[in-house]
């Protein structure tokens, strides 16, 4: 086992986490509520502005708990910033207001 906590702490100055849960029941997931696209969103608004995996990291992850038919649950940490609903026609508004429009606001 290898500690790498000082390392990532100073390369990422944030980390979304879209959650791509699937799930066969009566209950919404965000797979099924266009989780891909929406993280292929997210990673495209942060190349375009040369900030995907350092300094914001992105990672897709299982029940954030907000899952809805009408889109995805995102999380920004260590931000502590909950979203429900997005798709991935909100990222970019999403995205400028958590990091500036360049990406800048870390």
């Amino acid at each position: 086992m290898k500690r790498q906590t000082e390392k990532q702490t100073t390369r990422l100055a944030a980390h979304v986490f879209v959650c791509t849960n699937a799930r066969d029941s009566e209950y919404a997931a965000c797979a099924d509520a266009g989780a891909d696209e929406t993280v292929e969103a997210v990673k495209s608004w942060l190349r375009d502005r040369d900030a995907f995996w350092s300094p914001i990291g992105v990672s897709t992850t299982d029940c954030l708990g907000l899952c809805s038919a009408e889109g995805t649950a995102i999380t920004i940490q260590p931000r502590n910033e909950w979203y429900a609903e997005v798709t991935p026609a909100d990222v970019p508004a999403l995205l400028t207001d958590e990091f500036g429009p360049d990406a800048d606001r870390l």
